[in-house]
């Protein structure tokens, strides 16, 4: 039996190293027991860069102070972004928050609402909705690697719709967005009829708090012919040191037929993305392409 003089609390022993039992994992204070052989703080920490980052969090974290201070290092987390090979977009705007960062990397995501029709106009705002209006196209579609059930068609006359995004409310913080300045990668996939010529346009804004432009993607409209082959085209862009203050960002695309056919024969969008990538991506800035070829877009990112 153990006196109670000899009773030690949870990572206090005098050699530096923690004791834990089976219930160690149990959330409780900073006071616990144990029976057990010192484990040293460098094989706990070893362990710890090998667990789920959530259980880690969520769970080792609540079990004893040394613990808590070994999840809430700079250190564990870098550890954990050296072992992925995830690194800043910029190696020098090392990221203040490791942890942040770490999880905003892992959490990378489309931004855009409802980007394949899917749920009619939801999330988006008719900014233009000329000749026959906007429609939503019941076929699926075909592009590289997977199949999208629908996709968005204009008309005769300019179609244009909108996303808003408020990066606060998606989780990047002012401090995150100012200090690390992640790419952000925009990616839109547009194709004609095979029977009607047709136009293609699109406007990416970074904006500030009073949503003005810090820098703006705004490529030149792009043409398909008439008696196309049909393919889809994918236009990229990647937003790169745009600098402080960027808030909200505006996607805009649309396009129309140009035959003037009544009914809708124009342009058609479906899969469009905003993404913000905290860590390198490894894409060229500006592309149009297709399974069969390349369209050649002249574009830059203009800067306020």
């Amino acid at each position: 039996m153990l006196s109670k003089k000899s009773k030690t609390k949870m990572g206090h022993s005098q050699s530096g190293h923690i004791r834990f039992t089976s219930r160690d994992f149990e959330p409780r204070s900073d006071s616990c027991t144990g029976q057990q052989p010192d484990v040293p703080l460098a094989v706990v920490e070893e362990i710890l860069l090998n667990l789920p980052e959530h259980q880690v969090v969520q769970v080792c974290r609540l079990v004893c102070r040394e613990w808590k201070e070994l999840v809430d290092s700079t250190a564990h987390w870098r550890g954990r972004c050296r072992r992925e090979g995830i690194k800043p977009c910029n190696a020098s705007r090392p990221p203040e928050d490791w942890r942040q960062f770490y999880f905003l990397t892992r959490k990378r995501r489309n931004l855009l609402k409802n980007p394949r029709a899917e749920d009619e106009f939801s999330g988006w705002e008719i900014v233009q909705n000329g000749g026959d209006c906007w429609a939503v196209g019941d076929h699926p579609v075909e592009i590289p690697n997977h199949t999208v059930p629908k996709c968005f068609v204009t008309s005769y006359m300019l179609c244009l719709k909108r996303q808003l995004i408020d990066l606060k409310k998606e989780g990047y913080n002012a401090a995150f967005m100012d200090q690390l300045q992640p790419h952000i990668q925009i990616s839109d996939w547009c194709a004609p009829r095979w029977d009607c010529g047709s136009e293609y346009q699109i406007c990416v804004e970074l904006l500030d708090q009073k949503k003005k432009p810090i820098s703006t993607f705004e490529p030149e409209s792009v043409f398909f012919p008439q008696w196309n082959d049909q393919q889809w085209c994918e236009m990229t862009h990647i937003f790169k040191d745009y600098g402080p203050g960027v808030r909200f960002i505006c996607f805009t695309h649309g396009g129309k037929d140009t035959q003037f056919w009544a009914g809708r024969y124009g342009i058609r969008v479906t899969n469009s993305s905003v993404e913000i990538c905290p860590c390198n991506v490894e894409l060229e800035s500006t592309t149009s392409e297709s399974k069969k070829g390349k369209v050649g877009v002249k574009s830059e990112s203009k800067k306020r």
